[in-house]
């Protein structure tokens, strides 16, 4: 997903667009090996090869759903802080200001500020925070030999983090082009390695909830999927979901649309996620206290002399920074469907609203949204009725279980179908 930029920052979205660049397994029968002319975006026809696609469709409807969270993205237009600074005899290592690419940058930040830890002579530590950046900054420290301290107001399940779409896009809403400097491009370019590496690490491993999915985007605009226009060249070729990209014609695919593009990348499922961090912690001797800062005085009463703050939106009293602003996101969940094994976005040509799913074991994500500068953290009922209306409609047309479609007629009109839907996969 290309960096977002102030003006796309400034809208109120209901798209799920950052999220598209994740995956885990689709259920598809087993299919040929052979590489496909489709993988490189052609749609040029071969020998093909017919394949049963079993994308069993979600089952959205208002009786579904069970909730609406709000999160507030600590957005910062220059992007992230990663430095180090003295307050008299306390020396705080900053590590905060992520957008929504907290989940997905967390773990090399950590690796950096812990690094930057160990220039000072002590080896303990205090860490402002319990969300994601917070606890993997601990886990980091740790594994560095530090004895740790969590401070923090909010614990898991009630941090920013709890409420996040979750996967790794360490480009969203992350940085305004313009702000870039050739130092910031290396640092990030540098945590995003380290957090891909260790997500990738624990994908399928017991209790993480991190793991492989596949994202179908739903388009009648093959053009605008083109990975050159969606990716900033922040991140490095082999971070791209594109390079593990399909794309499907008419016919090939169960959207109501002319085409569906595959990519594949990391989902995290935060509960879980969170929830095993926090107990990793406690694991290697960690401790969290529960309390309040206010000003950098306050760090006076705590006996730690070297600090990590990772407390995001908090730092803009705390520190005094004025750039951060949040960033409104709104997710609704529907009840759970373990047979929905894939995340898909699209729309309708008659709506102006794109509908979105992503399953977790927790339920089924519909929309999100991105609303600039709203401290609210009241669901925003318009937004939600927008969301599961596009849903409710879009996915309506998948045939759940039988895997039928009502394709598109040349009028571009949906239309009934009698036959099982089978895609064709070039050869």
């Amino acid at each position: 997903m290309v960096v977002r930029r102030r003006d796309f920052l400034q809208m109120a979205g209901v798209t799920a667009t950052a999220g598209f660049a994740s995956g885990c397994a689709v259920r598809n029968d087993k299919v040929s090996a052979t590489p496909s002319a489709a993988r490189a975006g052609s749609l040029a026809a071969a020998s093909p090869t017919h394949v049963s696609l079993n994308l069993v469709a979600p089952r959205i409807s208002w009786e579904r759903v069970i909730r609406t969270t709000v999160g507030l993205r600590p957005h910062r237009d220059s992007g992230f802080v990663l430095k180090a600074e003295k307050f008299g005899e306390k020396t705080v290592i900053h590590d905060y200001g992520f957008g929504g690419a907290g989940m997905s940058l967390a773990w090399g930040c950590g690796a950096m500020a812990a690094d930057m830890a160990l220039e000072h002579n002590d080896r303990k530590a205090a860490v402002l925070g319990c969300g994601s950046p917070g606890l993997t900054a601990a886990r980091q420290l740790q594994r560095r030999g530090f004895e740790v301290t969590i401070y923090a107001m909010s614990v898991p399940p009630d941090t920013t983090s709890n409420m996040s779409y979750a996967g790794f896009t360490p480009t969203t809403a992350l940085i305004a082009n313009e702000h870039r400097t050739p130092a910031w491009d290396v640092q990030f370019r540098r945590a995003a390695e380290i957090s891909y590496r260790q997500l990738q690490l624990l994908a399928g491993a017991p209790g993480w909830g991190v793991y492989w999915i596949d994202s179908f985007n739903a388009t009648d605009e093959l053009n605008e999927q083109r990975p050159s226009e969606r990716e900033d060249d922040l991140l490095p070729e082999s971070m791209r979901p594109e390079r593990d990209r399909e794309v499907f014609g008419p016919g090939e695919h169960p959207f109501p649309t002319q085409y569906a593009v595959r990519t594949s990348s990391l989902a995290i499922e935060p509960s879980i996620y969170l929830d095993k961090l926090v107990a990793d912690f406690l694991l290697f001797g960690g401790k969290i206290v529960i309390r309040k800062f206010d000003t950098p005085r306050d760090l006076t009463s705590i006996p730690e002399f070297l600090v990590v703050n990772c407390t995001g939106l908090g730092s803009k009293t705390l520190f005094n920074d004025n750039e951060l602003v949040p960033i409104k996101g709104q997710l609704t969940l529907c009840i759970p469907q373990p047979e929905v094994r894939y995340r898909a976005f699209g729309r309708l040509r008659n709506s102006t609203v794109a509908a979105s799913i992503s399953p977790r074991s927790d339920g089924i994500v519909v929309g999100n949204m991105m609303e600039r500068d709203n401290w609210s953290l009241d669901p925003n009922p318009d937004v939600r009725q927008q969301n599961m209306d596009a849903a409710i409609q879009f996915f309506a047309v998948m045939r759940a279980r039988s895997g039928r479609v009502a394709p598109l007629d040349r009028t571009g009109e949906l239309v009934p179908r009698s036959q099982p839907f089978a895609y064709i996969r070039p050869a």
